[in-house]
C-alpha cells in the first residue's frame, strides 16, 4: 500500500476528554432554600432519626448527613434542615443540608487530659443531675464535675435525687446549699409508683432537659414515668459492686406529654471529663465572689495563698454566705484539675 504523503495537521489529533467533564466546577452550593426545619431526636450509626412539621401534624423522618456538611458533627437537639423525601413513609431518606448555630453545647471528654471534646447534646436549657442517695451511694465528685459542665455550657443544673424513702437526703443536701442549686426529691411508694413526680414534671415543664448519671440512679425509672411510651430498659445494681448496668446506650430526645417540654434521656456514665473547661471561667458563676478577683494577681488560680478572694470574704463583702460559697467554688476548680472519676 502506498504511504499518503498528505501533511498532517492539529485537526487529525484527537483529543482525550476530561474525565471530570469539560465544565467548569463551580464553588457555589444550592441554597435549599425549600429545605425542610427539624430537631435530631437520636442517632443510630450514620442515620438521624429527625422531628419534622408543627404542633399536631409532626412525623418522624430518616435523614443522613449531606457531603457538603463534611465532618462536620450532628448530635441530639441539634436543629437542622432537610431536603429529599420528608414524608416519614417506610423506606424513605432525607438528606441533612445544614444545620442551624447551637444556642448551649454539653460537652466531656474521656479523661481530664483528653483534648477530643464530645457533644453530648446541643441546645438543652437545664442539665438534671440524677444521683440515687443510695444504693448505689452518691457519688459527690462526679455531680460536682457535671455542675461545672453544665455552668461552662450555659445551663442551668438540676439536682435530681432519688430513692428518698431509703435514707434522709438533708445530709447530703447541706453539702450544695452554699451553691444554690435547685433540686427535687423523690422516693418510691409501696405500690412502686413516684412520690415526687409532679414536683419533677414542674422542674421540666416547657424546656429542654437533659438528664444526666452514673448506672443504677433510676434515670431510666423516671423517664418511663414521665412519658410513658418511652420503654426505656430499666436495670438493677449490682449486689457486690453496688454499681448500675448500663441500660440506655445511646442519647435520645422524648417530648414530654402535652408538649410541654423535653427530656433527654443519656447513658449512664462512670466518669465525666472537663478537659474542654477553662477554669477561669467557673467564677463567672459566682456573681457574689467575681468582683473580688479584680485584686488577684495575673495567673490566679484563685486556689493559692496569693489570691484576693479570701480578704473579700473576709470582709464581708460576699455576704454572710461567702466563706461557705468560696469553699465551694474552690471545691468545683479543684474537681476541673483533680484525676479520677467520683
Amino acid at each position: 500500500m502506498a504511504r499518503s504523503t498528505r501533511d498532517y495537521d492539529e485537526s487529525d489529533v484527537r483529543i482525550r476528554p476530561n474525565r471530570r467533564g469539560s465544565r467548569p466546577r463551580s464553588k457555589d452550593r444550592p441554597a435549599h432554600a425549600d429545605a425542610v426545619r427539624g430537631r435530631v431526636l437520636g442517632v443510630d450509626r450514620g442515620r438521624y432519626r429527625v422531628l419534622v412539621g408543627d404542633t399536631g401534624d409532626r412525623h418522624d423522618v430518616t435523614a443522613m448527613r449531606a457531603r457538603e456538611l463534611g465532618r462536620k458533627g450532628i448530635v441530639v437537639g441539634d436543629e437542622v434542615h432537610l431536603v429529599g423525601d420528608t414524608t416519614g413513609a417506610e423506606g424513605s431518606l432525607a438528606r441533612i443540608v445544614r444545620i442551624s448555630p447551637r444556642v448551649t453545647v454539653l460537652r466531656r471528654t474521656a479523661d481530664d487530659t483528653d483534648p477530643v471534646e464530645r457533644v453530648l447534646v446541643a441546645n438543652a436549657e437545664q442539665l438534671v443531675v440524677v444521683s440515687a442517695l443510695t444504693n448505689p451511694e452518691p457519688r459527690p465528685r462526679l455531680i460536682d464535675r457535671c455542675l461545672v459542665a453544665a455552668y461552662d455550657a450555659g445551663m442551668e443544673p438540676l439536682l435530681l435525687l432519688t430513692k428518698a424513702d431509703l435514707t434522709d437526703p438533708a445530709p447530703f443536701l447541706e453539702q450544695y446549699a452554699p451553691l444554690s442549686v435547685h433540686h427535687v426529691v423523690t422516693s418510691r411508694a409501696p405500690d412502686g409508683s413516684i412520690i415526687g413526680l409532679d414536683a419533677v414534671h414542674e422542674a421540666l415543664a416547657g424546656r429542654v432537659s437533659v438528664l444526666v448519671g452514673h448506672s443504677g440512679v433510676g434515670k431510666s425509672t423516671l423517664v418511663n414515668a414521665l412519658v410513658p411510651d418511652a420503654l426505656r430498659a430499666v436495670g438493677v445494681v449490682n449486689d457486690v459492686t453496688g454499681r448500675g448496668r448500663h441500660t440506655s446506650t445511646s442519647a435520645v430526645a422524648l417530648p414530654l406529654p402535652d408538649d410541654d417540654g423535653w427530656v433527654v434521656d443519656t447513658p449512664g456514665v462512670r466518669s465525666f471529663g472537663l478537659a474542654h473547661v477553662d477554669p477561669a471561667r467557673i467564677v463567672t458563676h459566682f456573681p457574689d465572689l467575681e468582683p473580688g478577683t479584680e485584686e488577684c494577681p495575673r495567673g490566679c488560680t484563685h486556689d493559692e495563698e496569693e489570691c484576693a478572694l479570701d480578704a473579700w470574704v473576709a470582709s464581708g463583702a460576699a455576704g454572710p454566705a461567702g466563706p461557705a460559697r468560696l469553699d465551694s467554688l474552690r471545691r468545683l476548680l479543684r474537681t476541673r484539675t483533680a484525676a479520677g472519676e467520683e
